[in-house]
């Protein structure tokens, strides 16, 4: 069991996994190699502490040498959710499970907000998970709203169980050929049911599913982790970084405004001491 899991590749993410190795924490890491496509597209950062002036992907590789330099690995497994169990957290990736006495939210904020009904009704017919939920849809009839190319491989998994899958990418350049594979275009508005999810709706059509998979890299921290306080459509923390879960805390920009490198830096070095404080006190 490790002491410490951090999930997302930001700035906040980088910041308390330096911080958690300088104290020699035995954490892992939840993101991408890359580190943050938001910086790395970034034209110019002006405000970051020693580095006036720098572009987004001059930072990111600054990151990755500083983290190289400190022997930090990033585990690149998309998380589908973190469960309290008394004591400790599970957290879900895929078809692994990996436990930490705490938690660090770095997640960031969704480019895109979740539509009508997809919160509402996850464990319901919603789900972001292919390999976890997959099974549950064997000869059914699905929609799979994919937000990137890189999860296409997920859509196909999904095809080989499913009856019928309603393919609905939100980029440009799909490339799925299965004979039960109809793709749909354009963007989804809603979902619908009663107690179990019913239909997908976009603006123009309706069409009749028993489940619908979101397969994209970020999830609502709400999603992610059951019970977990918002507000205003962020995580609710205080002053050290503290969710209302004991032993789950979250910096950057899923903590609300201002959506600034340096404050999420700053959250990340409290999160870690927080956690660190955490497992003192236990």
């Amino acid at each position: 069991m490790y002491d410490v899991a951090i999930i997302g590749g930001g700035p906040a993410g980088v910041s308390a996994a330096v911080t958690l190795k300088s104290l020699h924490k035995n954490f892992i890491w939840f993101g991408k190699k890359a580190l943050s496509e938001k910086i790395r597209k970034a034209e110019l950062v002006r405000n970051y502490p020693g580095l006036p002036a720098v572009s987004g992907e001059e930072l990111a590789k600054a990151f990755s040498a500083h983290i190289a330099e400190m022997g930090i690995e990033i585990t690149e497994k998309t998380v589908t959710g973190v469960y309290m169990l008394g004591t400790h957290y599970a957290i879900a990736c895929d078809k692994e499970t990996f436990e930490a006495k705490s938690v660090i939210l770095a997640t960031g904020v969704e480019a895109v907000k979740p539509i009508v009904g997809e919160l509402e009704f996850l464990g319901r017919g919603v789900s972001y998970c292919a390999t976890c939920d997959g099974f549950l849809y064997k000869d059914k009839t699905i929609a799979v709203v994919c937000a990137s190319k890189e999860f296409e491989h997920e859509a196909e998994y999904l095809a080989d169980l499913a009856g019928k899958v309603y393919f609905v990418p939100v980029y440009k350049d799909a490339n799925i050929t299965r004979e039960n594979v109809e793709i749909v275009r354009g963007f989804p508005t809603g979902v619908q049911g009663e107690r179990k999810v019913s239909s997908l709706v976009f603006k123009d059509k309706e069409i009749a599913v028993d489940g619908v998979f979101f397969l994209k890299s970020a999830i609502s921290p709400s999603a992610l982790v059951p019970g977990l306080e918002m507000e205003n459509g962020h995580v609710k923390v205080d002053r050290d970084c503290k969710t209302n879960l004991a032993g789950c805390f979250a910096c950057g920009d899923c903590t609300g405004r201002p959506y600034q490198y340096a404050k999420a830096s700053g959250e990340g070095n409290v999160s870690a001491h927080s956690a660190v404080a955490y497992l003192a006190g236990k």
